[in-house]
């Protein structure tokens, strides 16, 4: 049976609240009764002392105890419910005065259910006290005082006693009660936020996609899962944005070629053409862009497995791009095109150098593909605040701003990448992004439509830069 975290947390909240107050009640009330029960003793051994001054002072060496003396005497043991006896020092009884009353005559019933509950004084025992009989400095005989341990009870002590019991349990009740509608209070805070959340994440799982939580909550924690959920439904959405495009892309990809062979096979078997070199080498070139394709889908596959094998070694970078750079002009050349470098000179890192070339190939590519007749693309290396930058800078057509948020997704093509003559499979950037995250690296575009594209890609020193070498 499973329970709903309202009362799970109603619930948890109630027992502690209860327990720690009982603790606590228990505790101090065992200190304070400890206390107050040390505080009568010491008074009864106060009026003990006080009994046996009385007694010394009202006794005469030669007459002993007078009739006033005893009735004083008498009242003492009335008032404070004692036995008193007085003996010469050859034993003899010189005073004999019992009042002493038994526990059950002295209080009530519910009064010593009271003590035997809550008194650490047991109030069934007697116990007698021995004192010596003393005038001026002399020892004359001795004093017995007996008594019940109850007598310490007067009637101010248990109802101080009955008063603190009855304090304890009303404070107990009043805090459980405050207790239960503050856990209920607290409960609700958490748990509302979280039902609604779940609701959220219901229908992200049912398919609706665009479903997004609106809770706001000043619960750190609660607020964190309520940016998770909408981050997983946005990701989830642009993620089947892509796969719809891309399967609409790849099938475009795959039946234009495969299309190409269907009609030129048919018309070779219904011997409308000839299979001559010229139409092998049509069918050869269609073969190709199959094979092309399978291969960047391939290299997809192997860069985004859980770890990248990188083969890191230390390498000049500059030297590499500056190499990178003089075989791409014969090819921009020929594209009415123009690349120019400013590199910065003996930047040793450690790094996986045929991959790092593999990235700038991609982007000088791309800037190849749609740059505009008369276009330049800038290469440039450089350290800042001991990063190492590579910027790739061109003049070209540009991304338009609806497309700029997806071009590190897989399989995405802008509808200008879309051309049979320049388009990809719409992965090279994202095998790109994941070559230089593996590298610990960031890689950022800024771009405007018609006006140019900047790639920037940044590695800390701490994780590429070795040396920058003396010039």
């Amino acid at each position: 049976m499973k329970i709903s975290l309202t009362l799970k947390l109603a619930i948890a909240f109630l027992l502690t609240t209860f327990l720690t107050i009982v603790i606590a009640g228990v505790i101090s009330n065992y200190m304070i009764y400890s206390k107050f029960d040390k505080y009568l003793i010491d008074q009864h051994k106060a009026e003990e002392n006080k009994v046996i001054d009385t007694i010394s002072n009202l006794f005469d060496e030669t007459n002993g105890f007078s009739k006033d003396s005893v009735a004083e005497i008498k009242r003492y043991s009335d008032s404070l419910n004692l036995f008193i006896e007085v003996k010469d020092l050859d034993g003899n009884v010189l005073l004999n005065v019992n009042n002493l009353q038994s526990d059950s005559n002295m209080m009530t019933s519910n009064m010593h259910s009271m003590m035997n509950n809550f008194s650490s004084i047991n109030p069934s025992q007697y116990s007698e006290d021995n004192y010596n009989l003393t005038k001026n400095n002399k020892k004359l005989g001795t004093i017995i005082i007996g008594y019940y341990d109850s007598s310490y009870f007067n009637n101010a002590a248990l109802n101080f006693k009955m008063t603190l019991n009855k304090s304890l349990l009303l404070s107990i009740l009043i805090a459980l009660l405050l207790g239960l509608i503050i856990s209920i209070f607290l409960s609700k805070q958490i748990s509302k936020p979280l039902k609604k959340i779940t609701i959220t994440a219901n229908s992200i799982r049912n398919g609706d996609l665009n479903a997004r939580s609106t809770v706001y909550s000043k619960t750190k924690e609660i607020d964190d899962l309520i940016q998770s959920i909408n981050y997983l439904g946005e990701t989830l959405e642009k993620q089947e944005h892509l796969r719809k495009r891309l399967t609409s892309d790849m099938s475009h990809e795959l039946r234009t070629p495969l299309t190409n062979l269907k009609s030129q096979i048919e018309a070779i078997l219904d011997k409308v053409w000839e299979p001559t070199e010229e139409i092998m080498n049509s069918f050869y070139e269609e073969v190709q862009r199959l094979i092309k394709l399978v291969e960047q889908l391939n290299n997809l596959a192997r860069l985004e497995e859980t770890n990248l094998n990188l083969s890191k070694c230390n390498f000049d970078l500059s030297y590499e791009l500056e190499k990178i750079v003089l075989s791409f002009k014969p090819l921009y050349k020929n594209n009415s095109l123009d690349i120019v470098s400013e590199i910065a000179p003996n930047i040793i890192v450690f790094m996986d150098k045929d991959k790092i070339r593999q990235v700038v190939f991609n982007l000088l590519s791309n800037s190849l593909k749609y740059s505009k007749a008369g276009g330049i693309t800038k290469l440039s290396l450089k350290i800042e605040k001991g990063n190492t930058l590579v910027e790739v800078k061109d003049n070209g057509i540009g991304i338009s701003e609806k497309d700029l948020p997806y071009i590190f997704e897989r399989f995405y093509r802008s509808d200008i990448s879309r051309d049979k003559n320049t388009g990809g499979a719409g992965i090279g950037l994202t095998i790109a992004k994941t070559i230089v995250e593996a590298h610990k690296g960031t890689i950022k575009v800024n771009s405007k439509l018609n006006f140019g594209t900047t790639f920037v890609i940044c590695f800390s020193k701490e994780n590429s830069v070795i040396k920058k070498a003396e010039i």
